[in-house]
């Protein structure tokens, strides 16, 4: 018998699959309104639309994964605080989930939204 175990396959991971956990991941920021497109000149509806992929770049070489997210972030908070917190948490959570290293996560600060400090104050 071989001390050795011989691998009897491979286990690919698609990009899209890996945008997925990062998408998730990022909702759960603090902060974060959400993804947007990384040219976002295609309009502030894209925030509100149901591919929540949309704004995560990923590529994987050699094993090591990168991560571009592009996020809109409220405003009033701190935003650098904001994007380490996605770094911190983007990577923690793909790692986890796919046991394969994450080397860089870039994050890109693409909008600020300002919420309606007037929205359910009234009453008539």
């Amino acid at each position: 018998m071989s001390d050795k175990l011989q691998p009897k396959g491979k286990i690919d991971v698609a990009p899209a699959a890996i945008a997925s956990i990062v998408s998730e991941a990022v909702q759960t920021c603090y902060g974060v309104v959400g993804t947007v497109p990384k040219n976002f000149a295609t309009g502030l509806v894209d925030i509100l639309s149901a591919d929540r992929k949309r704004g995560v770049e990923v590529l994987v070489q050699n094993g090591e994964i990168v991560v571009d997210v592009y996020v809109v972030v409220e405003y009033g908070t701190r935003v650098s605080s904001v994007a380490e917190s996605v770094k911190h948490v983007v990577k923690y959570q793909v790692e986890k989930a796919l046991e394969l290293p994450v080397i860089k996560v870039n994050v890109h600060i693409q909008a600020l939204r300002v919420s309606d400090m007037d929205a359910g104050g009234g009453r008539g």
